[in-house]
């Protein structure tokens, strides 16, 4: 049930700004940012966009993350591991997610 929840959130989340999204897809594409173990967006390549982009992201999957731990009686870092997780799985090949070693590799 938490992770139904969790992916519920994470496709709200998603949906939020369809014009971040797009973005968020190009970055993606583009090699710029990846997929992190920790739930976050990280920085490949750091450009201002990337950080920019990355930061605003991240602000709001922390707010979702909050608000999912508290309503399950859960620790944030739990939940953003759960995340970082699925977003890991749902990653398009050819673009980058950081290795728990801390490296960045193409999916």
């Amino acid at each position: 049930m938490k992770i139904r929840k969790l992916l519920v959130a994470m496709l709200l989340l998603a949906c939020g700004s369809l014009a971040m999204a797009l973005d968020l897809d190009a970055a993606k594409s583009q090699g710029m940012v990846g997929e992190q173990p920790d739930g976050y967006l990280g920085v490949v390549k750091a450009t201002p966009d990337a950080v920019q982009l990355a930061a605003d992201i991240n602000a709001k999957r922390r707010d979702a993350y909050e608000a999912i731990a508290k309503k399950n009686g859960a620790t944030l870092d739990q939940v953003a591991s759960l995340a970082g997780q699925k977003a890991i799985e749902k990653t398009a090949p050819g673009t980058y997610v950081k290795t728990p070693d801390g490296q960045w590799v193409k999916k």
